[in-house]
């Protein structure tokens, strides 16, 4: 997890059904790290009860624009000028309306009003609601005005239809703050990320893979979309869910990796292949399950293509990243790869070590740029390893 030690995240609570989902979301920022204080509006308390969210959060929950033991304490231009984001979840159909005409008739309309700091509302209503014309434009209107919106899921809603409406889940709420508090140094770049293994069929039942879970590869494409970049993951057969505002295609072999990446690359700025793309495979695939015999089982094993390699004449202005997962003399061959596939960058990876690299949470790089320059990036976990070639490529991409 990226964390959020230090940052002070204000979360305002409206008065929906969605209001209990602001518990989870207020242990899930503490957990993260970040100091979190909170505002009630009344009918939010109608809901939920402000002690609950007090115990959870640490600190006293404001829910009067004009209580003199809360302003004396708190006050709502401290409130407003003391924090680093602010999060609405869930955001009523009547708090969204409010903010998009700039009203403040209570302390959280006010707060929003008074604040410097980045606005995320996360609406959550009854599906129709959700798609009338007026909550819809209002919600446009307070994107105009750079607010972050973080669109409903769908599903069973508490009114007993279904549909668009439901408050978006917190992992997600949590993301789009670690985003607000990150710097779009990457807005307007498209980056295209490749993760995982492949798999090569033997034959129906059996294939030929490795040990890569695709951690790195994700982490990386969640990342470079907290940078603001628009982000296309191409993903090998893993099982982890796909990072918040990223667009992903799955593939299988190598052979339909390079397709993929061939048919992304166009439109992006920056490739960065984190996955452990197979190097051979099977020349020929059985048709049928292969029966167990007496003997031994030859397989025949062919070259995959090398997607940098095949991908080096359309490289022009857009900056390459290589991943080398080594386990003997790391870094000579890091170096080796990174001046013959002509790379911006190449990150070394010891995939032999016990507590990183393939199917750990933590990992440890070594990143080289194509001008003898060297960062150590100590072990971690992978999410900030991640956040430190994220922050690299962003350099290079906006010199200072």
């Amino acid at each position: 997890m990226w964390r959020l030690d230090g940052k002070r995240v204000l979360v305002g609570v409206s008065g929906g059904i969605a209001a209990y989902k602001a518990a989870e979301l207020v242990r899930a920022l503490v957990a993260a790290g970040a100091e979190v204080r909170v505002i009630m509006t009344r009918n939010a308390q109608e809901f939920l009860t402000p002690l609950t969210l007090q115990t959870l959060s640490g600190n006293p929950v404001a829910t009067e624009t004009f209580s003199l033991t809360q302003e004396s304490e708190i006050g709502h231009i401290r409130l407003a000028d003391s924090t680093d984001c602010v999060i609405v979840a869930p955001a009523t159909a009547n708090v969204v309306a409010k903010m998009a005409h700039g009203l403040a008739d209570d302390l959280l309309t006010t707060v929003l009003l008074a604040t410097r700091a980045p606005v995320v509302v996360a609406p959550a209503m009854n599906v129709h609601m959700w798609e009338n014309p007026l909550v819809r434009a209002n919600l446009d209107r307070l994107r105009q005005a750079g607010v972050g919106v973080v669109e409903p899921g769908a599903g069973f809603l508490a009114c007993g239809y279904e549909g668009k409406g439901r408050l978006a889940d917190v992992e997600e709420l949590v993301a789009t703050v670690r985003a607000a508090l990150t710097p779009a140094d990457l807005a307007g770049e498209r980056v295209l990320v490749t993760a995982g293994p492949n798999r090569e069929a033997i034959d129906p039942v059996r294939f030929v893979s490795n040990r890569s879970t695709g951690k790195m590869g994700f982490a990386v494409a969640a990342a470079a979309a907290r940078h603001g970049a628009e982000v296309t993951l191409v993903a090998g057969p893993v099982s982890l869910p796909t990072p918040p505002g990223v667009r992903r295609v799955d593939v299988v072999t190598a052979a339909e990796m390079l397709a993929a990446v061939e048919a992304e690359i166009e439109a992006a700025g920056v490739l960065v292949m984190t996955a452990a793309v197979a190097d051979y495979r099977p020349a020929e695939v059985a048709r049928d399950k292969i029966k167990k015999g007496k003997g031994g089982l030859t397989v025949a094993m062919v070259r995959n293509p090398d997607i940098l390699a095949t991908l080096a004449p359309r490289k022009g202005s857009r900056l390459f990243v290589g991943f080398a997962a080594e386990t003997a003399d790391v870094l000579a061959n890091a170096a080796r790869k990174l001046a013959v596939k002509r790379l911006d960058l190449m990150v070394a990876n010891d995939v032999a070590r016990a507590d990183a690299g393939f199917a750990s949470d933590d990992n440890a790089v070594t990143i080289l740029d194509a001008g003898g320059g060297r960062e150590e990036v100590s072990l971690r976990p992978k999410e900030e390893v991640a956040e430190a070639i994220v922050t690299r490529i962003a350099a290079l991409r906006r010199p200072a």
